[in-house]
């Protein structure tokens, strides 16, 4: 049963089309099917693919729909039926994905929408103008504190803190700032430059501290890092998942057919005959 205008159901007027289709409808009771005229009229969808979907949509939850199934029922056979049903899956009205049972057996399931556009409506958020984002900002220095430290400046009086040899006036920590903020610019974390400064302190006194912190942050500078290279090559990702036409198991290729087992038995096939 299709989903048509009352005026569908009458005679056409005198005036019709010579040759044009004549309707004579009973109302069905039982053992019907409601479908779509958007389905019936599809002006993309081949009639296989009509067909095919009006079948489906007739059938009981849990009724069996593979491609080996339905060629069973219809004379197209299962090329022409693969191809119908991807035709639906671009469409909407079916949509097919591979689940593993627990006994580790990859099966197809198979929903059937009768109205996909509704599908869609419900399942897409509503549209919004999209965002220019604003340009990504490098960030400034970092600026000195109210007390006119600065990271840099923090990290080197901290130092005392680990060893009192390392004592510094403020002369000597306006002079090695500069220095340490080279450190911290280049990507290296406060932490692991108190980390190189105060490792494998000599155990002699350090009668020069500035002097000592001084040839280690010249000695032990790291170098920037490297830019991103534009010529690296992305990384591949796997092929999609698809269903073979011929036995249905999922294996990956980059566009929908069969299975190499399915292929490499073709060939036999062939060379045979």
């Amino acid at each position: 049963m299709t989903e048509q205008n009352p005026s569908a159901h009458a005679r056409p007027a005198s005036g019709r089309r010579p040759g044009g289709v004549e309707h004579e409808n009973h109302p069905h009771h039982d053992n019907f099917t409601v479908v779509g005229n958007h389905l019936l009229q599809h002006p993309e969808l081949s009639l296989t693919a009509i067909g095919l979907a009006v079948h489906i949509q007739s059938l009981p939850v849990g009724a069996p729909v593979g491609i080996k199934t339905l060629a069973g029922k219809f004379p197209e056979g299962e090329i022409r039926i693969a191809a119908a049903l991807r035709e639906l899956e671009e469409h909407g009205y079916l949509a097919r994905t591979k689940e593993r049972l627990q006994s580790g057996r990859v099966v197809t399931r198979t929903v059937s929408r009768n109205k996909p556009r509704a599908f869609l409506a419900a399942a897409l958020p509503p549209v919004e103008p999209p965002t220019i984002p604003a340009p990504e900002a490098r960030p400034a220095p970092a600026a000195p504190g109210a007390d006119g430290t600065t990271p840099a400046s923090a990290l080197l009086a901290r130092l005392r803190l680990h060893d009192s040899r390392l004592l510094l006036t403020e002369r000597d920590v306006r002079r090695l700032a500069p220095s340490v903020t080279v450190w911290l610019e280049r990507g290296v974390p406060a932490s692991a430059v108190e980390r190189t400064l105060t490792a494998g302190l000599p155990q002699d006194p350090i009668r020069h501290p500035a002097a000592f912190l001084e040839r280690r942050l010249t000695a032990d500078l790291p170098p920037p890092l490297p830019a991103p290279d534009p010529q690296t090559p992305a990384p591949r990702h796997p092929d999609p998942l698809q269903t073979c036409d011929g036995c249905e198991r999922a294996f990956r290729a980059p566009h929908p057919g069969h299975c190499r087992d399915c292929r490499e038995a073709a060939g036999r096939k062939y060379a045979a005959a």
